[in-house]
């Protein structure tokens, strides 16, 4: 494997083989590690894979004499993991929020502060998306509805989120902007919302395939916030 569209490919490869609960691809020592439901054979996983690709078990020595001390620990270890992956995406909210705020600190009215904060958002993610703009749709896909059955809409989405943030900052067209945002992130909502359920881990492509985050609550919340601000914003336009 030697980029990130690769490594998507695999990884949705092997996930989809049934009996997985989730495939994460190491690039950098091409590995792969798959959660079971059952036992898979590696005959199987090399029938989900292109010709290219050949897989085999990896064979470690396992410690017999774990404890359930251990397990507790190896679990907060990777909890605490979980949130360090997380911390760009919790950093660059938080930036633009400070960004929204400087933007509205000395003015009369703050009802431009949602429309702000949307359009920041929509930059600076969409930013993140373009920069793997080959990796970016393989991993959309994996979640959203619309994606899995128009390939093609995972390439357009960066530049629909581009297009997104530059209304809500220019002023332009806000509520035909605040009913596409409706549209596009309640889509998205549901696929994340499924894989939520489903308890299956995979990467999350709100900051596209440049920095590896996994799908987490933190992703629901964030599109909920969105969406949240886009009723509000539009019940203000209507009324």
């Amino acid at each position: 494997m030697t980029c990130n569209g690769c490594r998507n490919s695999v990884e949705q490869k092997l996930s989809q083989v049934n009996g997985v609960s989730n495939a994460s691809v190491n690039l950098e020592k091409e590995e792969a590690v798959i959660q079971m439901d059952h036992h898979i054979d590696t005959a199987t996983f090399q029938k989900a894979l292109p010709e290219k690709y050949t897989i085999s078990e990896k064979n470690e020595d396992k410690n017999v004499f774990a404890s359930n001390d251990n397990n507790a620990f190896v679990k907060a270890e990777q909890e605490e993991s979980k949130l360090q992956q997380l911390k760009p995406l919790l950093i660059i909210l938080g930036y633009i929020a400070i960004a929204t705020v400087l933007l509205n600190y000395q003015r009369e009215n703050w009802d431009g502060a949602m429309l702000d904060f949307m359009g920041l958002f929509f930059i600076v993610f969409s930013f993140f998306k373009i920069l793997d703009l080959k990796g970016f749709p393989e991993s959309f896909r994996m979640y959203d509805p619309l994606a899995k059955v128009l390939p093609a809409y995972g390439w357009i989405y960066p530049f629909i989120e581009t297009a997104l943030g530059l209304m809500f900052l220019m002023r332009f067209e806000i509520p035909v902007a605040l009913i596409a945002t409706l549209i596009i992130l309640g889509i998205t909502t549901i696929g994340v919302t499924k894989i939520l359920l489903d308890k299956k881990s995979i990467q999350c492509a709100c900051l596209g395939t440049a920095l590896k985050l996994p799908m987490t609550e933190a992703t629901f919340i964030e599109n909920a916030i969105m969406i949240v601000m886009a009723v509000v914003m539009l019940f203000k336009y209507i009324n």
